[in-house]
């Protein structure tokens, strides 16, 4: 029964690490290591799968091996962050309250983001 729960959050997990790619407030990589340690507990095809995919497994390996992020996925990263809490703070926010929430997520992100080593490969 644990094995299928594993399956199924892993799974979870990897659709929202995935989004977290294309949503810049939503981590990826937390949700991609998730995965990998869920299907290493349930599912030695699902784990192999996903670490021997083109784009995610290195990522998921680098991260591992190396606590570092890729300097290109570091430099997407805080520029769609602060291009969509930007907009959203000249845009969508009315009140001032929310203006600086946004700002402060931003920086917020960027600083996580950022204290990561850089991965030069």
């Amino acid at each position: 029964m644990m094995k299928y729960l594993f399956v199924m959050l892993g799974s979870v997990s990897l659709a929202l690490g995935v989004l977290g790619i294309f949503l810049p407030v939503l981590p990826t990589t937390p949700f991609l290591l998730l995965s990998a340690m869920l299907y290493l507990r349930s599912s030695q095809r699902l784990y192999g799968w996903l670490m021997s995919h083109k784009h995610l497994g290195p990522y998921i390996r680098n991260f591992q091996e190396y606590k570092a992020i890729p300097l290109r996925v570091k430099i997407v990263s805080v520029s769609l962050v602060w291009a969509t809490l930007l907009y959203c703070t000249v845009f969508v926010a009315r009140v001032w309250w929310m203006r600086f929430l946004f700002i402060a997520v931003a920086i917020g992100v960027s600083a996580h983001i950022l204290h990561y080593k850089t991965l030069r490969k």
